[in-house]
């Protein structure tokens, strides 16, 4: 398969620099999937697994946010959070579930409580999919 070129870059740095034969992302409208030659376009990021072919093999992360670029055959993924599934804390995430499943049963939430809760059980969710390699 042909080789596109891949940056990957959060707020925290750089994820990843190189060639990938494919890319999937799940964007606000839904997921887009990315090969050698792919139009020009530039899409918003929603909150899912993101898969990307390195020399042939699959690697999954958990990406949230941001936005994706392709230029000129040039793929730039700008993601809020982007986690590989072998580095994400499956540990962290359950807390994170947890702590968020306490506060929507909670009666006295605020609306500004509960809509953040929401966020925080959709991230933990996704962390948690794509850790589980499901």
């Amino acid at each position: 398969m042909t080789a596109f070129d891949l940056k990957i870059v959060t707020p925290d740095g750089l994820e990843y620099d190189g060639p990938a034969e494919e890319l999937i992302v799940r964007t606000t409208n839904g997921d887009l999937g990315i090969l050698a030659n792919h139009v020009n376009c530039v899409a918003a990021l929603g909150m899912g697994r993101a898969t990307v072919v390195i020399n042939g093999e699959k690697r999954y992360a958990a990406c949230i946010g941001g936005m994706l670029s392709v230029i000129d055959g040039s793929v730039n993924l700008v993601p809020t959070t982007f986690e590989w599934a072998d580095e994400i804390d499956a540990k962290r995430a359950d807390a994170s579930y947890e702590r968020a499943q306490k506060v929507l049963g909670a009666k006295d939430s605020s609306d500004t409580d509960i809509r953040l809760a929401q966020a925080r059980l959709r991230r933990a969710l996704v962390r948690k999919s794509v850790a589980s390699g499901k």
